[in-house]
Formats: C-alpha cells, sequence, structure tokens
C-alpha cells in the first residue's frame, strides 16, 4: 500500500510541474531560512555553556545610585573576592578579572596588537577552563606571568609547547608563560586571548570598598542559592564600607538609602551575560534576548507562510483531484486511504523541500556568517544528532503542511463531484482567505519593523550629538614622552587644522567618575556624581565643542591646573545659574576625607559622550600635562588621503618601532549601533524571504483562480470587458485581503517598535507614513505577482476559451 502510495504521489507531481515546482521551492526556501534562523538562535543560547559548571559560576554586578547619577556597572571593588570567600563557606572560590587596553606583542622585529586582560590565578578553577599545560591554581600567582590560548601558542612559538617560553610587551615587559589553555570558543563573553596576572596590575591590591574597577566571578558550592549569596554580599558591604561612609558624609548606609542613595549587588549566571546583560564595563559588547525572541517568532512566521502555500495551493487545485476522489471512493477507498494518499505526497514533498533546503542553507552560510558576524557550519560528523532531527522536522512539516488538504479532499461526496457540483475557487475557501491575510500580515510586520530600524540608525547618524567627529583622524597608542613633540610635527602639515592628545572621547574609550560637592559642603545631600576627563587645552576645538559661557584652557594660564569646565547637566546638578568662579571639591581620598578645590572656569553645551541610548549626563573637563592615549586631529577636507598618508610619516619618525594605527571619528562613533545595524540588515533579509515565499504562493493561487474563471473570463470578453477590467476582476479578491493583512500587522509593528525604540533617549517617531510606505511596498509586490497571472488570463483568446470549455 504505501508502494502504492509513493507511485502515485511521485505522479502527481511530475504531472503538475509548475505546481509542484511552486510549492517545492517555497517550501524549500521556507525552511532553509528557518534553518538558518535555528542555527543563529541555538548559538546565541550557547554562549558559556561549554565552561565544566557553567551552572555555579556567577558574576557579580553592581547598581550605584549617588548624586544624581545612576551608574549600572559589571564591576564590583577590588577586596570583594577575597572577602567572600574568606567569610562565607557557601562560596568556593573567586576570582578577578580587568580588562585592559590592547597591548603590543613582539614577535621577533614585528609588532602585533593583541587584546589583553589581568586576571587572578584562580580565574580558571573558577570558570572551569581547563588548561593544556601548567597549574591552573598558580599559574598567574607570580609578577610577570602570561597564560596564553592555544593560537597564541602558535602564533607565537610555533608550538603549543609553549610553557616557559617569554612573551616581550609593549617592548620593554617580558612576561614568562605559566599557562596554556584551549581556545576559546566564538561562544564566550571573553573574548580574549592572554590572561596576565593581576599582581602586575596596581587596582588588584585596593583595599577600597567605594571604587568598582574589577569583574568579580563566584564560583558557588552545588546547592547554594545565588539570592542568599547576594543577601550576604550586601550584608559584607554594609559591615566594610558603612564605617567609612558614616566617617566622610556623616550619614549612616540606611540614612543614604533612605534619602534615595545606594550601592546594590547582584549576581548573573555566566552563561545569562551574553543575553541578559548590557552594562557599563561589559568585557565585550554583548547581544540582547529580545533578538532571540524576535528571531524565533520570525522563523515561526516563515516557515508557516511556506506551510500555507502549501495549504493554498492544494485546496485551490481540489477540482483537479475531486473527479480522483469521486472515482476511488465510488471504487471502495475509504477516507483512511485518501488520507494516507495525501499525506504520504505531502510528506514526499516535504523531504524533498528539505534536502533542498540543506543544500541552500550550506551555500547561503556563509553571506550569513557575514551579515550576523557569526561563525556557524553545519556539520553531521561533528554534530550527529542534526540528521534525525532535521528528518523528524521533515516529516513534521509534511503532515502540518498536508493534514488540512487531505481531511478537506478527502472529505468530498463522491455523488456531487461526479455530477460536477464541486464548488471551488478563491471565493469559496474562507480558510485559504485567512492564511493569506496571515501571510501578509506576517510581512506587512516585518517590513515595517525593517524601515523603523533603518530609519532609527539613520536618525542617530545623522543627530547633532554635540561634537563633529566628521574628519578626526584618531591615533592609538600614543604614550611617552614623545607625545607632545609629536602632537606639534603633525599641526605643522598643511592638510591638518588642529588636534588635542587625550584618552577621554565621545566615543567606546576611557571613563571616570567621582563625587564632586560645592565647595567645603561634603555632605551627601549636596553631592553630584559626574564623569571626570582629562584634556588639553585643544580639547574643545579639535571635537568642536562650543563653550557657552566662561572660557576654555588656556595654556598660558599656571591657575587652570585647579580649574574645571562643567556640562550643562552638571551645572543643573548644582543648581547653579551662574557658575563661572564658583568653587567646587572633588573627593580625593574617602578614607582620608581629603578633598581638592576647583575653580569653574567655564560651562560646554551638552554633548553625548555615551551612546544616543542614554541622555546626556554631568561631565566636567580638567586641564592634564600629560593626557595620553589617543591622539586626534581635524582635517581639512581635500586631499585626505595625502594627509593622512604624511602623518603616517610623522609618525614613524617621531615613534620608530611603534605602528601606526588611525581610525576615523566618524567610524569609531558608528560601531557602537553595529549590533543595530547588522540585525537591521538581518531584519531586512528575513523580510524579502517572507515577500518572496508569500508571492510565490501567491503566484500559484492567481494561476489557478485564473484557470478556474477561464469560462468566466471568456464571456465576459465576448460581452465587451475590457482588459483593465479584466485584471481588476482577478485582482480585487487579493487587494481586499492584503488591506485586512496591513490592518491587523500595523498595530502590531507598532507596539513592538516603541518597545524596542525605548531603549534610545533619543528617537523617531513612528510617523503613519512609515506604516503607508510598509503597506504600499507590500501591496505593489502583490500586484505584481497576482497581475502576471490576471494579464495572462485577459489575453486570452475568448473563442479558443469558450470551446475549450
Amino acid at each position: 500500500m504505501l508502494s502504492n502510495y509513493f507511485k502515485i504521489a511521485l505522479r502527481n507531481l511530475w504531472r503538475n510541474k509548475t505546481y509542484s515546482a511552486i510549492n517545492l521551492f517555497g517550501l524549500a526556501f521556507g525552511i532553509a531560512t528557518c534553518l538558518l534562523i535555528s542555527f543563529y538562535i541555538l548559538d546565541e543560547l550557547s554562549y558559556d555553556r561549554f565552561l565544566n559548571h557553567a551552572d555555579r559560576v556567577y558574576r557579580i554586578n553592581s547598581d550605584i545610585r549617588f548624586g544624581g547619577s545612576d551608574t549600572h556597572t559589571s564591576n564590583s571593588s577590588a577586596p570583594m573576592a577575597a572577602a567572600l570567600v574568606q567569610n562565607y563557606p557557601e562560596i568556593e572560590a573567586a576570582a578577578r578579572i580587568l580588562n585592559q587596553a590592547p597591548g603590543m606583542i613582539w614577535k621577533g622585529t614585528e609588532k602585533i596588537q593583541e587584546k589583553e586582560v589581568y586576571a587572578d590565578s584562580g580565574i580558571f578553577e573558577v570558570l572551569g577552563i581547563p588548561m593544556l599545560s601548567g597549574n591552573p591554581k598558580t599559574a598567574l600567582n607570580q609578577p610577570h606571568t602570561v597564560v596564553i590560548t592555544r593560537k597564541m601558542a602558535l602564533k607565537y612559538f610555533d608550538t603549543v609547547e609553549a610553557l616557559g617560553k617569554t612573551l616581550r610587551v609593549n617592548g620593554s615587559d617580558d612576561y614568562k608563560v605559566t599557562g596554556v589553555i584551549e581556545d576559546l570558543p566564538t561562544t564566550s563573553h571573553l573574548k580574549t586571548d592572554l590572561f596576565f596576572t593581576m599582581l602586575d596590575n596596581a587596582r588588584s591590591k585596593e583595599d577600597y570598598w567605594l571604587s568598582h574597577n574589577l569583574c568579580t566571578y563566584l564560583l558557588l558550592k552545588p546547592g547554594v542559592s545565588p539570592k542568599k549569596v547576594e543577601r550576604q554580599m550586601q550584608e559584607l558591604f554594609t559591615r566594610q564600607a558603612g564605617p567609612l561612609i558614616q566617617q566622610t558624609l556623616g550619614k549612616s548606609m540606611a540614612e543614604l538609602e533612605a534619602a534615595g542613595s545606594y550601592i546594590r549587588y547582584s549576581l548573573i549566571p555566566v552563561t545569562a551575560i551574553h543575553l541578559y546583560s548590557d552594562r557599563v564595563d561589559e568585557m565585550n559588547p554583548q547581544s540582547n534576548i529580545q533578538y532571540v525572541y524576535i528571531f524565533s517568532a520570525i522563523a515561526i512566521f516563515i516557515l508557516l507562510i511556506a506551510c500555507i502555500n502549501f495549504m493554498n495551493l492544494a485546496t485551490a487545485r481540489s477540482a483537479h483531484r475531486a473527479k480522483e476522489v469521486g472515482v476511488r471512493k465510488v471504487l471502495g477507498s475509504g477516507n483512511g486511504n485518501l488520507i494516507g494518499q495525501f499525506l504520504t505526497e505531502s510528506v514526499l514533498l516535504s523531504l524533498m523541500a528539505f534536502a533542498i533546503a540543506l543544500v541552500m542553507a550550506e551555500l547561503a552560510l556563509p553571506a550569513f556568517n557575514t551579515l550576523a558576524d557569526k561563525q556557524l557550519s553545519l556539520s553531521f560528523f561533528k554534530d550527529w544528532y542534526l540528521l534525525p532531527v532535521l528528518l523528524l522536522f521533515a516529516l513534521l512539516v509534511g503532515i502540518l503542511a498536508g493534514s488540512y488538504p487531505a481531511f478537506y479532499l478527502s472529505a468530498f461526496e463522491p455523488a456531487k463531484v461526479l455530477k460536477g457540483t464541486l464548488t471551488t475557487g478563491m471565493r469559496s475557501g474562507w480558510l485559504r482567505s485567512s492564511l493569506v491575510v496571515f501571510q501578509f500580515f506576517s510581512s506587512v510586520f516585518l517590513i515595517i519593523c525593517t524601515l523603523a530600524i533603518y530609519y532609527q540608525l539613520t536618525f542617530i547618524q545623522k543627530e547633532k550629538v554635540g561634537f563633529n567627529r566628521d574628519q578626526v583622524l584618531m591615533l592609538n597608542g600614543v604614550y611617552g614622552p614623545q607625545v607632545q613633540a609629536l602632537k606639534n610635527e603633525i599641526l605643522r602639515i598643511p592638510g591638518v587644522q588642529n588636534g588635542t592628545v587625550t584618552g577621554y572621547l565621545p566615543i567606546p574609550s576611557w571613563r571616570g567618575d567621582n563625587s564632586f560637592f560645592p565647595e567645603g559642603e561634603v555632605v551627601q545631600e549636596r553631592a553630584v556624581q559626574m564623569q571626570e576627563w582629562y584634556v588639553d587645552p585643544d580639547y574643545t576645538k579639535t571635537l568642536g565643542l562650543k563653550i557657552i559661557a566662561g572660557r576654555n584652557f588656556s595654556p598660558h594660564m599656571a591657575t587652570d591646573s585647579s580649574g574645571i569646565i562643567l556640562n550643562e547637566t552638571a551645572v543643573k546638578l548644582f543648581g547653579y545659574k551662574d557658575p563661572i568662579g564658583k568653587k567646587i571639591s572633588v573627593l580625593e581620598d574617602m578614607r582620608t576625607g581629603q578633598t581638592q578645590e576647583l575653580t569653574v572656569i567655564g560651562v560646554v553645551k551638552n554633548f553625548n559622550y555615551e551612546s544616543l541610548r542614554e541622555n546626556v549626563g554631568a561631565l566636567s573637563l580638567q586641564l592634564s600635562s600629560k593626557p595620553a592615549g589617543w591622539a586626534n586631529f581635524r582635517l581639512k577636507t581635500q586631499n585626505l588621503s595625502e594627509t593622512v598618508g604624511q602623518i603616517e610619516q610623522v609618525w614613524n619618525k617621531v615613534m620608530p618601532g611603534q605602528p601606526f594605527q588611525s581610525q576615523f571619528m566618524d567610524e569609531a562613533f558608528d560601531s557602537i549601533y553595529r549590533s543595530e545595524q547588522r540585525i537591521g540588515k538581518v531584519f531586512m533579509a528575513f523580510a524579502i524571504t517572507a515577500i518572496v515565499i508569500a508571492c510565490l504562493g501567491l503566484f500559484g493561487l492567481a494561476a489557478y483562480s485564473a484557470e478556474r474563471r477561464t469560462k468566466e473570463i471568456g464571456v465576459r470578453k465576448v460581452l465587451g470587458a475590457s482588459e483593465i477590467q479584466l485584471i481588476t476582476l482577478l485582482s480585487s479578491d487579493f487587494i481586499r485581503l492584503i488591506g485586512i493583512a496591513f490592518l491587523i500587522a500595523s498595530p502590531l509593528a507598532w507596539y513592538v517598535m516603541n518597545r524596542w525604540l525605548e531603549g534610545f533617549a533619543y528617537r523617531i517617531t513612528l510617523n503613519v507614513w512609515l506604516f503607508l510606505l510598509a503597506g504600499g511596498l507590500a501591496l505593489l509586490v502583490a500586484l505584481l505577482t497576482v497581475s502576471s497571472q490576471a494579464i495572462r488570463a485577459s489575453l486570452t483568446n475568448p473563442v479558443k476559451s469558450l470551446k475549450t470549455e
């Protein structure tokens, strides 16, 4: 019986080649897209699950509110890790990591920039990272030691046996390799290959509970509740920092909390960091669980659209199979046999579509990896479970797509069918119409979301952020006594307008904040927590910042070493109407209460120094004689490449042996939104995919609708109907359905995009025209699809149509 089902199924598929091709490739296209999205989602959900005891590893998060400022950071205080292990037996181990600016590693005479971190020796035990060689407990317990990955060992020593060898860092420091670990997978939130000992960093030795500079990981003992540890952390902090706060501010921790200020700690599972954490001082840019939910919904939508195509086309072709069903029923076939026949055809088509989809997915993976910034691969040898899972999935899709047509066709009454009284076509299928509405609801929804993301990103790129980022060339790695000589030499180049040297920039760069008070009022109620940036006198001119009160720093005024420039937000928090000349105090050492007095000499107009997701916070600029990190130069628009070449020549002369690394500031600014840009491109690709699949089904439906109405079209033409009238007649049903889909999709898309835009302090308004544009695009594509069949039907010779009928 089963072999007979297959023979009939193959015969029917071959007899109806156009129908079969539309169904086969529409389903394959949908499945291939669904597979790519599934690979993406599985990769996102797998972050840090490779760690040996990932279920017991947590990171400490800190939430701080003080002086009118909120800070949500992934860092905690330096002494926290050791104190927790010492006081609470529930904690098996703790270790700290400090993210470090990229350093230069010497390979012979070649200098290579590498990402590096400082880490406690216990980090490998805490995270459960196995070592290929070396002792994970003691590898970093001596100064000038480093643990490297397999990739680094092969890169610098041409062998994995690198234990005891020496790495030269920044031209002068030699580090002994005391451990080699396996390469961290791409699904690690750390993304580093060099772990330098924390003993070589001064911050690790701080015994200061109020400074949050280090990332702390805890390994809890089996069965320990993280909520219990969170309470213990809070108790420990209150016990250690409470007396210091009381001494300096004259208030207890309870009084601070009552006044609205606090420092609170929480634990986040290491496996949740990638998708659920977007804090200041993250080790690397993270993703967002919302995108996983969105892409999951898109995958389901696209797969359903493909299945709906199958159901629509199968039921639309019911007249072609009606007599077959009637004859077979008269000859004794039961409903079960007929259902089995049609499900066999559906499953066979699904299996064929899956085979094609696998080829499509494999071919599309490189482009998809580039688009999504992933390293996904399809390997049945490595991931052996994929094949049975996909086969099962193919069977389920075949049954899902074929169930309704099977029950629909098997329910025909043979007497009516053989008399030719079966009603078919577009008008009789209310369920089929509903399914078309769902297809275009999904398409319109995706188009609206794609347009909203695109316009928000365009708005960000064009938004006036308070500084001029165009034509500013940034040179990285500017340190040492030759910094001023470098700046002076480059400023002599004709194509350079002005320049500044600092590590503090309104792009991802150095950050630091502090507590400031009006002169003589070192009390919690008057505190202002704000960013503290060290710059040179040319900073505001080079970046195009606007001084709206007072003046800029002057290299000729010695008193400016104790001067400070505030932004508008800081002035507002201090409550000053005329801030120029006002004295403010900065708390230099909370343990002794020592402060430094600064005089406000100017006010700078607010500029966005963080992402446009955030409102502009309080910020201060202070003069430093040796600011370093980046040398930044505003260039003239003419002969840019020539000017950059001249700058590189000066660099090589003044900074011999130091690699020339440059980037334009507008490119660095755009990198803040790289994740959204990538998501926007992926959204666009999926929206196009959904429309293409929906239109394949629409093309098939229009073809069969035109075919079933051949006689009606012929009669209308004989009676004088024009081609335009016939095209309108055949398209009107579909236009109405697309209109219904638009009315349903618009409010849902508005809600979803409003929720997404809530993450931006500066955002577009979702205007009506955006929705009309999305609806118009969907309608245009659908009309082009339907019209091709309508035009073909309207141009058919009516004599031939009526004679055939």
